[in-house]
């Protein structure tokens, strides 16, 4: 399976809750954090969730 690795450009301020559940449910507290995630559809989720905060590639 491949992963993903999802790094926070933007901040959670101005935020919903959702998003910033989403964001420390995904490992991501700052700016500049970068987590590896296995792809899943729950991942998969949680990034589409905060789309606008953070950049995502794929890692083999």
């Amino acid at each position: 399976m491949s992963q993903l690795k999802i790094r926070q450009v933007k901040s959670t301020i101005g935020g919903t809750s959702s998003q910033r559940n989403s964001l420390r449910s995904l490992g991501l507290k700052r700016i500049g954090d970068e987590v590896v995630r296995e792809d899943r559809p729950e991942v998969r989720g949680m990034v589409n969730t905060v789309s606008h905060l953070v950049t995502v590639e794929e890692v083999d």
